[in-house]
């Protein structure tokens, strides 16, 4: 099996009430139940960024909007994207961008 990266972007953020966000995490806990032993590692919210150019500039704010990510493990790159469907930063208007890892140290 192969392990796959999913980057989140969007999503709008984090919802406002406590209800409201219990509803949200609640939902990812579902998710993450369903996925089982594929999840490698659950991940975490991105903070704060930044943008390193090849000059050497910082400037703060990256471009991208990543939200965050996890890895899960898969046969495929198409079975990763298949799990990937069921997120529930999707339903909040997000969306995943999947990566497959390889080991090279």
């Amino acid at each position: 099996m192969a392990k796959y990266v999913l980057v989140y972007k969007g999503g709008g953020g984090m919802p406002e009430t406590p209800e409201e966000q219990k509803q949200v995490m609640d939902a990812w806990g579902a998710w993450f139940g369903s996925l089982g032993a594929a999840v490698v590692d659950a991940g975490n919210p991105f903070g704060s960024s930044a943008s390193v150019t090849t000059n050497g500039s910082v400037s703060d704010g990256a471009s991208s909007g990543l939200g965050g990510y996890s890895i899960l493990s898969a046969d495929t790159l198409d079975g990763a994207s298949e799990l990937a469907k069921g997120c529930p930063i999707l339903a909040r208007g997000g969306s995943i961008d999947v990566y497959e890892t390889f080991d090279v140290m």
